[in-house]
């Protein structure tokens, strides 16, 4: 049924945006990791045909929107490296290095993180961890000798300093450092609540930086291995015991328009399966859950529409964020009030990314068994 449901969606997948985007980005994630999975060449022949209209010769990347700096525009990137180590055409690393030179003109705030955009000046959102973090440290292994491998951690150090809830053991949604914004506690700079796609987009980020860094630099690999450990055993203890998935607003069980969501509950999956493969986690301990998760989502998400007899992965949040001015206020009644919808990319990336961390997870059983 699964691998249906994925035949079907990349069969009829067309372009998330015209430009470069983070959705297709969580595609091309899911179809490099089942390719490395399988072998299948489909997946392989999905990223380089998406990729041909949007490099030209000299790495340029069409419809690149430079002009917004956003940190979303970077998740599309991570699949260069993959294209580049494939294909070893000089435009992919020149497309890397293209994306690189807009990466270092990202604003920051005054604390040093990267802005989350233009519009959302001095902010960060965990979201944007996910999608600049690993491109950047993998940039840093492979071609740049790791010199700012202490930027991309002080990054993390300052999320786990002013986003995280010491007593709920969870991460908030967004920081502003300037605590200006109408969302923002004016103490804190913290929004208000926890919202579960960007805890799972941050776990994400956690366990591929660590993927795509040297464990030669200890000190910093085991640095980040501890916040990662921290993050989800605090998001674990938060498992709703009857779905086996996690809420919209992750801490609210009770509320009645709350509800188990596919794609922060796909990205927790993803994230402890994968941290026990690479033994961030125990193996032994965490192997299994993760799987558990997944297949809890396969169980209770993946249904048959409404419309027709087609499969179809139901209950992803649409959206949500913070801002600007007085729009989307960080009340658990605004994250309740976003459409709920099926087959959408940020979804349907992440749970093809969690089935291909599940296929490697039980070859790795079969090998240690």
């Amino acid at each position: 049924m699964v691998q249906k449901y994925i035949n079907s969606f990349l069969d009829k997948y067309t372009n998330y945006k015209e430009y470069w985007n983070y959705e297709d980005g969580c595609v091309l994630a899911g179809c490099q990791q089942l390719y490395e999975a399988t072998g299948d060449e489909k997946y392989r022949k999905f990223i380089l045909d998406y990729l041909a209209p949007f490099i030209e010769e000299d790495g340029t990347i069409n419809n690149f929107p430079a002009e917004k700096y956003s940190i979303d525009s970077f998740n599309c990137s991570k699949i260069l490296f993959f294209a580049y180590k494939e294909t070893k055409d000089e435009k992919y690393k020149k497309a890397i290095d293209y994306s690189i030179h807009w990466l270092t003109k990202q604003p920051r705030t005054s604390d040093g993180n990267f802005i989350h955009k233009a519009v959302y000046p001095a902010q960060v959102w965990l979201d944007g961890l996910y999608m600049a973090q690993p491109f950047y440290m993998q940039y840093e292994t492979v071609f740049n000798k790791k010199e700012n491998y202490n930027d991309i951690l002080s990054q993390f150090r300052n999320v786990r300093k002013y986003m995280f809830d010491n007593n709920k053991k969870l991460y908030y949604h967004g920081y502003d450092s300037d605590k200006i914004q109408s969302w923002a506690d004016k103490k804190t700079g913290l929004s208000a609540n926890f919202w579960l796609r960007s805890i799972g987009w941050y776990l994400i980020a956690l366990i591929d930086t660590i993927d795509n860094m040297s464990q030669e630099m200890y000190e910093h690999y085991r640095e980040l291995c501890d916040i990662f450990r921290e993050a989800i055993d605090g998001i674990l203890s938060y498992r709703d015991k009857e779905s086996g998935l996690f809420y919209q607003v992750v801490d609210c069980h009770d509320n009645k328009d709350n509800y188990t969501e596919t794609s922060g509950s796909a990205m927790i999956a993803y994230a402890v399966m994968k941290a026990a493969r690479l033994e961030v986690i125990s193996f032994e301990k965490y192997a299994d859950l993760g799987a558990d998760i997944f297949d809890c989502l396969v169980k209770e998400k993946l249904v048959k529409s409404e419309d027709n007899d087609e499969i179809c992965l139901c209950d992803i949040c649409k959206v949500a964020g913070l801002g600007p001015g007085e729009q989307r206020d960080g009340s658990i009644g605004y994250y309740l009030s976003e459409p709920r919808v099926s087959d959408d990319s940020k979804g349907t990336g992440p749970f093809i990314m969690a089935y291909a961390q599940k296929i490697m997870l039980d070859a790795e059983k079969q090998n240690r068994n």
